[in-house]
């Protein structure tokens, strides 16, 4: 069989055990490994999977990932995610819809600040879906807001998905985070106006919860303060080039268990617990990260990218088609894998295409995680769903009856973002 023969059989394989639920990082190396021993031999596998994943993880632009890990599990552990939700709250839950509207604004907050879903899941399902049951919230608005709200922390910087899609592709990390910026402010306005729509119409969907005096909420920002400067002293010294997105993530880290120390909400469990966690955390991507870099080798020898390439070269549809079919697949992925998985799995096969394409790079970045955050809240497997129904003890089929709405309003975003590329490209461009 030819090389690129051989590549498309291991990249069949690949999806076939991801279906099967094996771990994305072992199945690719182990499919890498095989694919190169049956083009080059044993001996140049065996080389490939002992030099490979050291040189692709001895990188000192990787230990950005750690660092922000650990600044979000430390906000995380102390609370800060009740102040942000109190603090929206306070300004905007009065109005119908507000509740909702106070928890996608927490969980875009949260996702600044923790760079992952997890933490918004967690934090929303205690104080916010309480909250908006009190006041007779519909059980699938309440639950939809949080889960969709939740994925806004790929798309907000720091965003660990960002940080792996820079690696691998080698595109500005520090760029990938500027890029996210005016997105993520889109996005949290139309999932917000999706609230606004469905309440319009059904207005008992999202009752106006209680009202609050100015003072009230003038002292309600308080608790929130030292968060978001410190957010914007990591985005904003690396936006300006003062430190890398390396050193802002020791900065933000840094920052983080200073802040928390100050506020008295930080003990030697909760920092013990953060260290772990962020242990974890980066051991698990740099184990997935090892099986890709076999992969990547594998691909790189069958020569399918590059097939890929030639054969959408001679195609005669606009390249505007072949986006959409693969935006069709991200979607389909998302539904199925996570997103650090999809992102590690399909990067080292489209990302060839794209560039040969003409598509800026950042700009396919922003869009490849809005899709993949559009997988993570649709059926059969949404896996924000099933972590949210986890947490809050209410239905799957529930949730997924909410988060349509916001699905239409991620949808949206995309193809704002398609027709205006400028939105994404625009801050990255004066940096």
């Amino acid at each position: 069989m030819s090389p690129e023969i051989v590549g498309f059989i291991g990249i069949a394989l690949l999806l076939v055990l991801i279906f099967a639920r094996m771990w994305v990082g072992l199945v690719m190396a182990i499919v890498g490994f095989f694919g190169i021993a049956y083009i080059a031999g044993f001996g140049v596998a065996f080389q490939t999977a002992g030099s490979a994943p050291f040189v692709f993880i001895f990188r000192y632009s990787l230990t950005v990932l750690p660092m922000f890990v650990l600044m979000g599990n430390i906000i995380a552990v102390t609370g800060i995610g009740t102040d942000l939700y109190n603090a929206l709250n306070k300004w905007v839950g009065q109005a119908r819809g507000g509740l909702a509207m106070a928890t996608t604004g927490a969980c875009a907050l949260l996702g600044a600040i923790t760079g992952a879903n997890t933490a918004a899941l967690i934090t929303m399902s205690k104080i916010a879906l309480p909250e908006m049951r009190k006041y007779g919230y519909d059980e699938p608005l309440a639950t939809g807001c949080i889960a969709c709200g939740s994925t806004l922390a790929y798309l907000i910087p720091p965003s660990v998905a960002f940080i792996l899609y820079g690696i691998v592709t080698e595109v500005s990390i520090g760029k990938l985070f500027i890029a996210g910026i005016l997105p993520g402010i889109l996005l949290s306005a139309l999932l917000m106006g999706a609230i606004y729509v469905v309440t319009k119409f059904r207005p008992q969907a999202g009752p106006a919860g209680m009202k609050s005096s100015f003072k009230e909420k003038i002292v309600s920002l308080k608790g929130v303060a030292a968060t978001v400067v410190l957010f914007l002293i990591v985005l904003g010294g690396i936006y300006r080039g003062v430190f890398t997105p390396t050193e802002g993530g020791a900065v933000g880290a840094g920052g983080a268990i200073f802040i928390s120390i100050v506020m008295r909400r930080l003990n030697v469990k909760d920092f013990r617990d953060s260290l772990v966690d962020t242990g974890l955390m980066t051991a698990m991507v740099l184990i997935l990260m090892m099986g890709v870099s076999i992969f990547m080798r594998f691909m790189a020898i069958s020569k399918v990218p590059f097939l890929l390439v030639a054969v959408i070269g001679q195609l005669t549809v606009p390249p505007v088609v072949i986006f959409l079919a693969i935006v069709l697949l991200y979607v389909i992925l998302g539904m199925f894998t996570d997103v650090i998985a999809s992102v590690l799995l399909t990067i080292p096969i489209l990302f060839p295409v794209i560039t040969a394409l003409g598509f800026d790079p950042i700009w396919f970045g922003v869009q490849v995680v809005m899709l993949i955050m559009l997988g993570e809240i649709t059926p059969p497997v949404g896996m924000s769903v099933y972590l949210l129904s986890a947490f809050s003890g209410v239905p799957v089929g529930t949730i997924f009856r909410g988060v349509w709405p916001f699905c239409v309003a991620i949808i949206i975003c995309v193809v704002l973002i398609t027709v205006f590329p400028q939105i994404a490209l625009l801050l990255p461009a004066a940096m």
